[in-house]
């Protein structure tokens, strides 16, 4: 059998390919252990500087949690189905959430459920034209466990979210763009090129920088303004001192592009 996800290193980015094509790239428990192996690992690859999550396959980026799977936990009892199935999706979009290198999602088809809820979850997002979301978990009885009832009320705000939730109603690329839930649409050819792109627009920058700004803004989002402007300020006191600080000082002066090592 094929590992339910791939990975492939192109220079400092990681591609993270959701591989089951033939299921939608339904996020089965071991497909979302397997993810959580694989952040473990990149974030403590120095090579490792951004990262892009898609589907395999042109269908789908991913359907949402394996249905016939966690439907036998449920069958087993809650505490059962909360613990493998509930926990440990929540895991994972915390994860990403917090992740403190750059993700990307790349959402090539079909984000339903807990595909919609990576999507949520990552920091930047770019969809295909033929991309399409939802979030249907109220068709069959059960609210989303992945995040989705706290995520997406954030981006789109509560009524355009309970909307989504509480009709369970397919959604463009284009009224997710609107929304907040992504950052461009672009035709299907160039999906992955426009997330290299981005990536790349990233590199350019500091990744010590970057990661205090995940921290602040991630951390922020759940906390008062004032709360938030003292890990703001806390983030700038940590990069501060660092080389990459003077680098980028030193170059602006100096009219030069940084050259910034990380440290």
């Amino acid at each position: 059998m094929s590992d339910p996800v791939l990975f492939e290193m192109k220079g400092n980015i990681a591609f993270l390919t959701l591989n089951r094509p033939e299921k939608l790239n339904a996020l089965n428990y071991a497909t979302n252990d397997l993810l959580l192996q694989f952040l473990d690992h990149l974030e403590d690859d120095p090579e490792i500087r951004v990262v892009i999550i898609t589907g395999a396959g042109d269908r789908a980026f991913s359907a949402g949690g394996d249905i016939h799977e966690f439907s036998g936990s449920i069958s087993e009892g809650t505490e059962i189905a909360v613990k493998a199935f509930v926990r440990r999706g929540q895991v994972m979009t915390a994860r990403m959430e917090a992740f403190r290198k750059p993700i990307i999602a790349a959402v090539n088809g079909i984000a339903f459920g807990g595909g919609c809820e990576i999507t949520e979850a990552v920091h930047l997002a770019i969809a295909s034209e033929r991309a399409v979301f939802a979030k249907p978990e109220i068709n069959i009885g059960i609210p989303p466990t992945f995040g989705g009832t706290q995520r997406l009320p954030r981006l789109a705000g509560r009524k355009r979210a309970l909307e989504l939730l509480l009709t369970g109603d397919t959604f463009s690329p284009i009224r997710a763009l609107e929304l907040g839930l992504i950052n461009k649409v672009v035709p299907h050819d160039e999906l992955l090129p426009a997330a290299v792109e981005l990536a790349n627009r990233i590199l350019r920058h500091s990744s010590v920088t970057a990661a205090g700004i995940i921290t602040a803004v991630t951390r922020g989002l759940n906390v008062t303004i004032a709360e938030g402007l003292q890990m703001e300020s806390e983030q700038f006191a940590r990069i501060a001192s660092s080389r990459d600080t003077r680098e980028g000082l030193d170059a602006w002066i100096e009219r030069r592009t940084p050259v910034y090592t990380g440290n």
